[in-house]
């Protein structure tokens, strides 16, 4: 019987110590300096050394490379899992505005996982909520000193976090995130707001208490929940007046945070500015901060917007006439941006705001688009313009929706040539966009 690898590696890189060693696509990792491996955490520490020995497995035979590595030089592995048992670390909240919990039924199984994995933390920047830390966890981000790690934090009154999380180990958010300021951890955290739980004058003890962390604390961001037509009954979304009332608040503290702290630390995800009506912030008011921040909604509409000529120049070669899909929250930022585009190119573009039938219409936000809703509102056009996709609703190594359709997929339901809308950010300032099209 043959035992499946855990650390199966799927690539190696040209220039890099590992290729010097001999090291290929389909090997088995075992050990590095005789150590054993439990994650790609401990491949990153061990194999940092100046010498390594790499122990691996070919076809049922076991092999053995010692190799120093050049200064700067990557050790260039990676593989198929990040965690070699395959096994994330599960939530043990019962958190009632859990996004998660909301899914609709039938989807993919990795969508139901409940990751809340300091390891992904570390590695891919996964928010976690120190809930469920044992004394090794402990002990290994000290000892491998594993910075920086996300963290959701919500609240820091104890009562309030508990009422939040549902778990009675979840008001000591302010001793653990202390004790990981003294292990020299830097902290990069979120405050997802619920309307009367967790806002307000909650809100203004959670910011307190964090910017007193800082710098270790680097910044908060703050979203409003999201709920989906699966959601608790007792929840609900903030008003257009209540997002205002929040946004100026948040406003408010970072003016009084640059003042004390030399940076704004509060965050507003784009939500607010958006629904508010508000104009989002230049760049310079992110701070530095927007390859942290804009996986979790912050900063991303300033990118779009600083990356148009970019954009302009990508699009142009898609075709004379196009159509852009987009989510309800995003439509009107898009619909402005077409128009200029349409003057400056002479390409014709209809922009189409799709509606989220699937999850439910309180759920804007392009990102989570399905495909059948796409195919949907786009059976409704008589057209057979060049249909641009954004990128970032195909998801897994299998670039699939949330409902398991492909970009192809969509253009066979539709009959229209495809194309994906992707972003690159390698900085701030550096964004490039692809347009690719779908065979």
């Amino acid at each position: 019987m043959v035992t499946p690898c855990s650390a199966a590696v799927v690539s190696v890189g040209n220039k890099s110590a590992a290729a010097r060693c001999g090291l290929r696509a389909g090997d088995c990792l075992l050990s590095i300096n005789a150590l054993p491996l439990r994650d790609a955490i401990d491949v990153q520490v061990y194999g940092g050394e100046p010498e390594i020995t790499l122990e691996f497995e070919r076809a049922g035979r076991q092999r053995t490379c010692t190799v120093r590595r050049r200064y700067g030089e990557p050790l260039g592995l990676e593989f198929a899992d990040v965690i070699f048992d395959g096994q994330p670390r599960v939530c043990r909240n019962n958190c009632d505005f859990c996004f998660v919990g909301q899914m609709a039924p039938g989807l993919r199984a990795p969508l139901y996982v409940r990751d809340d994995d300091y390891r992904l933390s570390f590695l891919h920047g996964n928010y976690i909520t120190l809930t469920n830390l044992e004394a090794a966890d402990w002990e290994r981000i000290e000892a491998q000193v594993l910075s920086p790690l996300y963290v959701s934090v919500h609240a820091t009154e104890p009562d309030v976090r508990v009422g939040l999380m549902r778990n009675p180990r979840a008001g000591d958010i302010v001793t653990q995130l202390r004790r990981l300021v003294e292990m020299g951890i830097v902290m990069h955290t979120q405050a997802v707001l619920v309307p009367g739980r967790n806002d307000g004058i909650h809100l203004d003890r959670t910011i307190a208490d964090l910017a007193s962390l800082y710098p270790a604390v680097r910044d908060v961001s703050v979203v409003p929940v999201g709920l989906t037509r699966w959601h608790n009954p007792c929840l609900e979304i903030y008003t257009d007046a209540e997002v205002l009332r929040v946004l100026r608040q948040l406003q408010a503290w970072q003016l009084q945070l640059r003042d004390e702290l030399g940076v704004g630390f509060v965050y507003p995800s784009d939500e607010w500015f958006l629904r508010a009506g508000v104009a989002v912030p230049q760049v310079d008011a992110y701070d530095g901060l927007l390859p942290e921040m804009v996986e979790n909604g912050v900063g991303t509409v300033r990118l779009f917007m600083d990356s148009r000529k970019a954009l302009t120049a990508a699009l142009v070669e898609v075709g004379r006439r196009q159509t852009w899909v987009t989510g309800i929250l995003f439509a009107s930022t898009l619909t402005t941006f077409a128009r200029d585009f349409e003057r400056e190119t002479g390409v014709l573009v209809e922009v189409t705001p799709v509606a989220n039938r699937y999850f439910g219409e309180t759920v804007t936000v392009t990102g989570l688009l399905t495909g059948q809703d796409i195919v949907a509102a786009l059976r409704e056009q008589d057209s057979d313009s060049a249909l641009v996709l954004p990128g970032e609703i195909f998801r897994g190594p299998e670039r699939q929706s949330l409902d398991g359709m492909t970009a192809q997929a969509i253009g066979v339901e539709t009959g229209r040539p495809v194309f994906v809308a992707t972003r690159w950010d390698h900085g701030i300032t550096e964004v490039e966009w692809s347009i690719d099209p779908v065979g």
